[in-house]
């Protein structure tokens, strides 16, 4: 198969030309992201979707309606290319501590919330899509459609929500997104595997089987090739001859980890998500201190390019001339599906975040522990925006080579393309004001911001008694004694993994605190 890039104009210097002209746009799109900074909700994504929506009509003017592309590129350049950067930086930067005591609850947004979304998505298209007479769409595209809006993407939230703020929130809506879109790709790949024209209970049972084989094996060779490489590097000890050779042994084993899991027909996205939590765990710290801060802005800038690309991409080809003529000829047909789809989408997200939180929530027994109605709320909005990962399903299951020619499947690319559209831009530009109606800030130390440092759950509250005051605004908490926070430990999955670390992995594999300090290499003599 081919992945590379294919240019739209024939001349030999056409494609020198498109090369040229689109990457001066990607420094267009970072450029003018960084003027418009001091607006937290105008992220580089919805920029990129605007440029690229205006050069497209600037090319269509120009080609007089034959096309609103500058270079077209196969859907599978995205999975091999594009996507890896994206979720291996994604596990790279997680705030671990947070990521694992949220655990849980992440997996049951994450993985379970993914699945009823899928159920009434993919329902919901079946019984509906029937109505419209839109083509013929049989039960795997129907099952795909499911997977392809259940794919979340939740940049604008992130991007508006504080850190330090609100610790919780921000963990549970990044460590569900992640999950998410792990989830979303291995159902995908599952049904895309099985024989679906006649469903039966074995046959449904089997793909809930394949689901969880792939969910478990894809993490457990990210896990593996994370750990190899922190051995490796920490054994061999590159950083004393060459930080270059370093850098470049992580970087080209991280990509191995996704590669390797799609050579096993495995779940490249899940294995290189937890290659990057095991790396930036063990590996990042056994490395010289210059390869570190290298490989981390490596890392973060890859995965902005690749963003900002997708981005720009799915904005020309919104206007992609091919796909509307077919849907022109029913334009009441693509409305519908598009408005199904959306609807859909708010019904989907809110069956699952709701009654998921209501569960999480009893198993919580401190009342700052639970999830608020107001961040359930956030979290939900969290969800709403569609991205990069739905449009690359749609374009793998509706068109090849991104082109169609079927009136089913063209409706299904321009209703998908108008949903992340709708979805980035309306509700991307909603988020910083209905976030800070829901959750406004705090200039001062408040019991709602005492909540959230509450929420480490560490053990200077109270010693498991009620503090004097409650948290309904009247009262602070305050730690008894430094003597309770040293002599109660929390017994948390989080704690006996430390001193599981501490006393077998990082011996063995380093990491902070286990790994002598790597001095850079003197510089090398250049000898005229």
């Amino acid at each position: 198969m081919n992945f590379g890039l294919r240019m739209v104009s024939e001349p030999d210097q056409a494609p020198i030309h498109s090369i040229t002209l689109f990457v001066a746009l990607l420094c267009a799109c970072i450029l003018i992201g960084h003027l418009l900074e001091k607006h937290r909700w105008i992220n580089e994504s919805i920029t990129a979707l605007a440029i690229g929506l205006c050069t497209g009509t600037l090319i269509l003017l120009t080609t007089k309606g034959r096309s609103s592309h500058i270079l077209l590129f196969d859907e599978q350049l995205f999975f091999i290319y594009l996507l890896p950067p994206i979720i291996f930086n994604a596990g790279f930067q997680v705030k671990k501590k947070q990521f694992f005591r949220n655990f849980m609850t992440i997996m049951l947004f994450g993985a379970v919330g993914t699945l009823i979304s899928f159920i009434i998505i993919s329902l919901g298209t079946a019984q509906l899509f029937k109505k419209l007479d839109i083509g013929f769409l049989d039960t795997v595209d129907y099952l795909g459609l499911g997977a392809i809006f259940s794919a979340t993407d939740s940049v604008c939230t992130l991007q508006v929500l504080d850190q330090e703020e609100t610790p919780l929130l921000y963990s549970l809506v990044f460590g569900e997104g992640v999950v998410n879109d792990a989830t979303s790709i291995v159902l995908f790949n599952a049904i895309l595997r099985f024989d679906l024209s006649h469903i039966t209970s074995s046959s449904a049972i089997h793909l809930l089987g394949n689901f969880f084989y792939l969910f478990g094996t894809s993490t457990a060779l990210g896990i593996a090739v994370g750990l190899i490489s922190a051995y490796i590097i920490k054994k061999l000890y590159f950083g004393r001859h060459s930080t270059d050779r370093e850098d470049a042994l992580m970087i080209l084993m991280a990509y191995l980890s996704y590669i390797m899991a799609e050579l096993f027909n495995l779940s490249g996205i899940l294995t290189v998500f937890f290659c990057g939590i095991l790396m930036s765990h063990y590996t990042w710290h056994n490395m010289s201190e210059s390869s570190r801060v290298t490989t981390k802005h490596a890392f973060a800038t890859m995965s902005f390019i690749s963003e900002i690309f997708i981005f720009l991409y799915v904005g020309m080809d919104a206007l992609d001339i091919e796909k509307w003529k077919i849907v022109s000829k029913s334009p009441g047909k693509s409305i519908g599906v598009s408005s199904i789809l959306l609807v859909l989408v708010l019904v989907g997200r809110a069956a699952s975040i709701f009654p998921l939180s209501f569960i999480s929530n009893l198993t919580k027994k401190s009342q700052s522990d639970k999830i608020g109605f107001k961040q359930q709320i956030v979290i939900w909005w969290a969800g709403l925006m569609r991205g990069a990962v739905s449009m690359a399903l749609a374009y793998t299951q509706f068109t090849r080579s991104g082109h169609t020619q079927l009136q089913g499947n063209a409706i299904m690319i321009t209703s998908t393309i108008t949903v992340v559209l709708f979805s980035t831009v309306v509700f991307g530009l909603l988020t910083k004001p209905f976030i800070s109606f829901l959750l406004p800030r705090k200039h001062t130390m408040l019991p709602s911001d005492l909540t959230n440092l509450k929420l480490f759950n560490f053990p200077f509250f109270a010693n498991g008694q009620e503090s004097e005051f409650d948290m309904n605004g009247d009262h602070i908490p305050r730690p008894v004694s430094l003597r309770m926070l040293l002599t109660t430990p929390s017994h948390t999955v989080h704690h006996f993994w430390r001193k599981f670390d501490d006393s077998l992995m990082r011996p063995v594999f380093g990491g902070r605190g286990f790994t002598a300090h790597v001095h850079d290499p003197p510089p090398e003599r250049i000898i005229h």
